[in-house]
């Protein structure tokens, strides 16, 4: 997939970034969690969607409580429909009572 064609798509997939890491592009989202443990439920929860889709994405869990997530087509190098289709998945997961409620407000409103 082309970035053009990645970048039409993107507003199906509110709160993920598109990414060109080395060429490779990805979807990148992010979130903070209440706790370590809320961090592994989150991943308990994404890992469910990614098996019943047969599509894995890269999880990662940076410090106590920074969950990331790394989308894309490891077999073709970059981006397909499908990454599309599980990010919009992850983002229909009911996670709330997992994350951090700072993240409620934007950054520029926090004051």
């Amino acid at each position: 997939m082309t970035e053009e064609a990645a970048n039409q798509l993107m507003p199906q997939v509110s709160g993920w970034d598109l990414v060109n890491d080395g060429g490779t592009l990805k979807l990148h989202r992010s979130w903070k969690v209440k706790t370590f443990t809320k961090g592994l439920e989150f991943f308990q929860d994404v890992a469910s969607v990614a098996e019943a889709e047969g599509h894995h994405p890269d999880l990662h869990l940076v410090g106590w409580n920074n969950v990331k997530i790394d989308i894309w087509t490891h077999s073709v190098g970059g981006l397909t429909e499908n990454d599309f289709i599980l990010a919009a998945k992850v983002n229909g997961l009911d996670v709330q009572h997992l994350l951090s409620k700072k993240l409620s407000k934007p950054a520029q409103n926090s004051g």
